[in-house]
């Protein structure tokens, strides 16, 4: 396993970065089992969030004692200085530290920068100069958003989906940032779990060396596969190549991503899983998505406002509702036996 730089930052940790977002869906005692097990298997890079409701008071818990270990990058959604400032002084006691490695406007629809009349830019800067954290960084999930924010020369990372499903947009962000010297955060590398096969995943990553995925782990069995790639890093081959245009065959198109920004939905449709069924039926099957808990929520599409509210969020500027339509009606022949999975 390479070690990697993040750019300007001089963070210099393992390519294999830990994403603590599914920590928040299991108890205390299991996620710092978790994250100190992702430690002692040689992972240093660790990413969180505010808006991931106790995930920062786990990590806090779990690395209690170790502050210089590791790497902490934590976000926050803030649209007020005042907001802002309570964001990172909540984060900092719940992860049981007095400064923060990186610090991210998360999910972002504007690049913040100096004298825009926000103050949000000029919040950043003076928790730097106070000590509170050690680096700018920002998320986006729109592209045209994070090439304003690199080429902007205020960031010092980005965090943005990356995967082997990534078009050459995204590609070419990677390649901006490596020419700005701005470090690369890729989240969803397993396209929020489209993706099945994490060694063609870590193949297609490690190609980039200044990209650091942060991969969401919330079991054992997860996290073991990860770190056995530390011994033994695979490689982008013939083979893993040929698998992979497969997969962009697949899975082109149009298709939910369920990064559930869109919702909630006021018809309490569960969008983020409704909206890609026929692929997760296809790529993941279990029977929890048959369950009639899962049905009664798939029911809910019938009772779509189609207000628009879905898309006017959704940050690949997805048709939501015709997706969810397709997918009902997909689910509906799964129920029925006319479609086998």
């Amino acid at each position: 396993m390479k070690t990697i730089t993040l750019g300007s930052t001089g963070i210099t940790a393992p390519q294999n970065g830990f994403g603590a977002l599914p920590i928040q869906r299991v108890t205390e005692a299991d996620a710092v089992k978790l994250l100190r097990r992702a430690y002692e298997g040689g992972m240093r890079f660790f990413d969180t969030a505010r808006a991931y409701s106790d995930s920062e008071e786990k990590m806090g818990a779990a690395f209690a004692g170790m502050r210089d270990k590791i790497f902490i990058a934590t976000k926050t959604q803030a649209k007020t200085p005042e907001e802002f400032r309570a964001h990172l002084e909540q984060s900092l006691k719940n992860l049981r530290t007095d400064y923060i490695d990186v610090y991210q406007f998360h999910c972002v629809d504007q690049c913040y920068a100096p004298g825009d009349g926000t103050g949000m830019y000029e919040c950043m800067l003076e928790a730097k100069e106070a000590g509170k954290i050690r680096h700018i960084g920002i998320t986006a999930h729109k592209i045209g958003v994070a090439f304003d924010c690199v080429n902007s020369g205020l960031y010092e990372t980005m965090q943005f989906p990356f995967s082997y499903l990534s078009g050459q947009k995204e590609i070419d962000l990677v390649r901006l940032c490596a020419e700005n010297n701005v470090g690369f955060l890729a989240m969803k590398g397993l396209a929020g779990g489209l993706i099945t096969c994490s060694k063609a995943a870590m193949a297609f990553v490690s190609q980039f060396d200044n990209v650091m995925p942060i991969w969401g782990v919330q079991r054992e069995k997860e996290l073991e596969e990860w770190l056995s790639y530390m011994d033994e890093t695979p490689e982008m081959t013939a083979e893993t190549e040929a698998f992979i245009e497969k997969e962009k065959m697949d899975l082109s198109g149009e298709f939910c991503r369920g990064c559930g920004y869109c919702m909630p939905c006021p018809a309490g449709i569960m969008i983020n899983q409704c909206a890609r069924m026929s692929l997760m039926l296809r790529r993941a099957p279990s029977k929890a998505w048959l369950t009639p808990e899962m049905q009664a929520e798939m029911k809910k599409i019938e009772g779509c406002l189609h207000c628009g509210k879905c898309m006017e969020k959704c940050p690949y500027s997805l048709n939501t509702p015709e997706l969810l339509e397709k997918n009902y009606e997909d689910y509906k022949k799964v129920l029925a036996g006319e479609v086998k999975v």
